[in-house]
């Protein structure tokens, strides 16, 4: 046997990997458990919730006259919108409103941020709500992560159960609310208690549940994973942009001290540690690490800074809503007020301004009249008794007002021509009627082939004109 063949081979042992050492790629949920606060932003935020939901769950019981306030029959398709009948061929205001909405969003994004994800987007505000109730069930934030943490005992349970049963019944008026802007309330509500109308069960019942589940406990997590906004919105933001910021320069080194301590010579901060913006923040970041995508500007962290801050008896705003420029380059409020008129926002403005003007001044200048002519396809053009020709047609009146109009049509266009029937249409509330109009003119009056000829429509009572074009066919 050779020396090679007696010299032992070298092995290499391969050790499987510990679990301890493996990294997963998805984070397990932390739920938070936001700290009650008071102070100017927090006062604004219960402002804004109070305005929008009185104007939401007050507006569908509003009449005006005899009909719902606001409500998109989607049935009839009309929508009532106040002293308005809007039709499907009036979605452009739908359209202009979207358009407006859009701007205003970007205008107030450039300005000063998230503002409307702060205080009035229906996620922020109904999770206020719910937390609010969890709140008042349950206790402060240090007795709910006790509860949470304590196991199943009686007063568990039944804090649990009425939170869990409040909860339900505010998605379920809500769901309900909702609905009613679709289906007349009042109607809505008798139908639900005598277990009539299956789709009006089922989207109540569905937009409760959405309302239960995104407010209830998908909370912060539909603002950091689900909500495009947050994306974009970096998009929109620029170094003079107001938003939550905390003063790097003046807060290190953070740490805590004695009230009366002496931090300057111990090389601190204005920053106590404490912990507080982190623990108020609705979706649980450090603003002391910079602006973050999930901050939605509601400036919580900013009111309780500034309590700890009174506390102390340090100046207020280690914390505070301000612009980049102004934190690197230590500006005074009066600088940072004059860059707000910087062009782009003069540009939204000035589009906004002038897109809103125009749609009130379309709204206000809206004839409450239309009137859609079509010509008759099964008899194009005929001669009648008396020696003269014939075109039919069939006129689609909407009346757009609330009150039963009658309407006077004539026609114009060609030499001797004249209306035989249909002259006169009567037209309920808020109702459109299709009406057979006959229209004449003398035989050899015009040349063959198609003539344009004109409809004025207007009604007695001086409510609405309008000029709809068509065709008469003269056969050769």
């Amino acid at each position: 046997m050779s020396s090679e063949q007696k010299k032992p081979q070298k092995v290499i042992p391969i050790k499987a990997e510990s679990q301890e050492k493996s990294v997963s790629f998805y984070e397990a949920h932390k739920k938070i458990y936001p700290r009650s606060i008071s102070g100017t932003f927090m006062r604004w935020r219960w402002l804004m919730v109070w305005a929008t939901q009185l104007l939401f769950y007050g507006l569908p019981w509003l009449d005006w006259g005899q009909r719902q306030m606001v409500l998109f029959d989607l049935g009839a398709r009309r929508f009532y919108l106040f002293g308005y009948v809007l039709y499907p061929q009036d979605f452009i205001y739908l359209t202009g409103l979207l358009i407006i909405s859009a701007l205003a969003l970007f205008l107030f994004t450039a300005v000063a941020g998230r503002l409307w994800c702060g205080f009035t987007c229906p996620q922020t505000v109904y999770t206020e709500i719910f937390m609010w109730i969890e709140h008042k069930v349950e206790g402060d934030r240090s007795a709910r992560i006790r509860l949470d943490q304590a196991g199943w005992t009686w007063e568990k349970v039944w804090k649990k159960s009425l939170k869990q049963l409040l909860w339900v019944a505010f998605a379920l008026w809500t769901g309900f609310t909702f609905v009613g802007y679709f289906v007349p309330i009042r109607e809505l509500g008798s139908e639900l208690l005598a277990l009539q109308g299956g789709w009006q069960i089922f989207w109540v019942l569905f937009y409760g549940f959405a309302t239960y589940g995104n407010a209830g406990y998908m909370r912060e997590q539909v603002c950091k994973y689900m909500c495009p906004y947050a994306r974009f919105q970096s998009a929109m933001f620029d170094k003079d942009t107001l938003v939550v910021s905390y003063d790097t320069v003046r807060g290190e080194a953070r740490g805590p001290r004695k009230k009366d301590a002496d931090y300057k010579a111990q090389g601190l901060g204005d920053c106590i540690d404490c912990k507080l913006c982190v623990q108020v923040c609705p979706v649980g970041i450090d603003i002391r690490n910079g602006l973050q995508y999930e901050c939605i500007g509601c400036g919580l962290c900013i009111d309780a800074c500034n309590n700890v801050m009174d506390n102390m008896h340090y100046p207020r705003g280690l914390i505070r809503l301000t612009t980049q420029n102004a934190v690197t380059q230590r500006w005074p409020r009066s600088q940072i007020l004059r860059r707000i008129a910087r062009p782009r926002v003069l540009i939204y403005g000035a589009v906004l301004v002038g897109l809103s003007v125009a749609m009130v001044v379309s709204m206000a200048l809206r004839e409450p009249l239309k009137v859609d002519v079509i010509r008759d396809r099964a008899s194009l053009a005929r001669i009648v008794a008396g020696g003269k020709l014939e075109n039919v047609y069939r006129l689609q009146v909407m009346n757009a007002t609330e009150a039963t109009q009658t309407y006077h049509v004539q026609v114009h266009g060609l030499n001797g021509i004249e209306l035989v029937e249909g002259g006169e249409v009567e037209v309920l509330p808020a109702q459109t009627r299709g009406v057979a109009v006959r229209v004449q003119i003398p035989y050899g009056a015009a040349e063959p082939g198609s003539h344009h000829i004109v409809f004025d429509i207007d009604a007695r009572s001086g409510e609405g004109r309008v000029s709809e074009k068509s065709v008469f066919l003269v056969p050769r």
